[in-house]
């Protein structure tokens, strides 16, 4: 007998948790999240979307054993500002049977329409930093760390077969940035803005430097994505969250902003060692052992994530795009031992950054797609 369970118990919430481990625990491309990041989306005293917003949590049982689970989401800011009644799934796992999947999204569907909304998106999550889509592509490929998700190929025909379409796909490309040159059009270009002199780019010494920065960093970052297919205006408490996680694992010798004449930040490139092999180790905990791990591999990895490229859009025209490609770059090349880097998901429908990718050459590897449904 199949059962959908409203999680409100923390017996309940341990069991949400723990399904995705069991369910992937033989999964070498899978990347475990920190299982106190996901108890804090659940946290409805600590986490800064329910200021202003809702969600709720449920695991599908059969005859006992959780198979499968996922989050019901409003983000009335979202809504209000792009004037859509969504809602959203996330934390979305489910075993490979079209039956428990469409008693989940049922559930959803059931949750949303007792609020009044009218179409359902997702996985779309509780925050900036959290990833976007099912994976549909690259299948092969390792996670990167929890900047986006990892499913298993199954998962897009569950959401297909219930009716769901695409409604947006978040591409994450590849670069060796070590035999990497800049093509010749956006070198002319980043010596075109650099002789105008109205725009340069600077780097950060250390942690306590980029804290000094912290504030024009949030400002920068909630202005930069406005555009964006999945923007809303980000509260101070959900920008203190973002920028406090990321500089955490950021390295501010690599961290690169495009400032103005008035020394505005206008421009952003945010990388990330990839920390992804210690978090396979650590198993989504994060113990005295576990933090060891962290920070080792933070000083050997090969790998660079880039997931936070940003431009204000009255500079886009203005040769900041290519500035930002040639920092970025350099930002990469910094280090001899970084012989791998992603841009990780970028969305269709940030067209200038599209065609910047392209111009760059980058190669295309993973695709992370977000499916939309509306409630009948």
């Amino acid at each position: 007998m199949l059962e959908i369970l409203n999680v409100n118990t923390k017996s309940l919430q341990k069991e949400f948790v723990e399904f995705q481990y069991k369910l992937y625990e033989d999964c070498p491309q899978f990347v475990p999240p920190f299982r106190s990041d996901i108890f804090m989306m659940m946290n409805k005293e600590k986490h800064p979307f329910y200021d202003h917003s809702d969600s709720d949590h449920f695991i599908a049982k059969r005859d006992g054993k959780v198979v499968g689970k996922i989050a019901a989401l409003e983000n009335k800011p979202f809504n209000e500002f792009h004037h859509v009644k969504d809602a959203q799934f996330y934390l979305f796992d489910c075993i490979d049977d079209q039956e428990v999947a469409n008693a989940l999204f049922d559930k959803v569907t059931e949750w949303a329409r007792g609020r009044g909304l009218t179409h359902i998106v997702g996985p779309k999550g509780y925050g900036p930093l959290d990833g976007y889509g099912i994976q549909v592509e690259g299948f092969e490929h390792r996670q990167m760390m929890n900047m986006m998700n990892y499913n298993y190929p199954y998962y897009q025909q569950l959401a297909e077969n219930y009716g769901f379409v695409k409604e947006v796909d978040f591409v994450s490309s590849y670069l060796e940035p070590q035999n990497y040159e800049l093509p010749e059009k956006i070198k002319k270009a980043v010596e075109i803005v650099k002789k105008r002199g109205r725009l340069r780019v600077m780097n950060f010494r250390n942690k306590k430097h980029v804290i000094e920065w912290k504030y024009k960093i949030k400002d920068a970052y909630n202005r930069a994505f406005v555009h964006n297919w999945e923007y809303y205006p980000l509260s101070d408490r959900e920008l203190d969250y973002a920028v406090d996680n990321a500089i955490q694992v950021v390295v501010p010798s690599l961290l690169n902003i495009i400032l103005n004449e008035d020394d505005d930040i206008v421009g952003f490139v945010l990388p990330f060692p990839d920390v992804s092999a210690a978090m396979q180790k650590n198993k989504g905990r994060l113990g005295p052992v576990g933090i060891i791990r962290l920070l080792r591999e933070l000083k050997t990895t090969q790998w660079l994530d880039f997931n936070g490229i940003g431009i204000l859009p009255e500079y886009q025209g203005m040769g900041g795009n290519a500035l930002l490609m040639d920092a970025l770059l350099k930002a990469a090349q910094a280090d001899k031992r970084f012989i791998h880097s992603e841009l990780t998901q970028v969305a269709e429908t940030a067209i200038q950054m599209r065609k910047d990718l392209d111009n760059l050459g980058v190669r295309y590897y993973k695709n992370h797609r977000v499916y939309g449904k509306n409630i009948d």
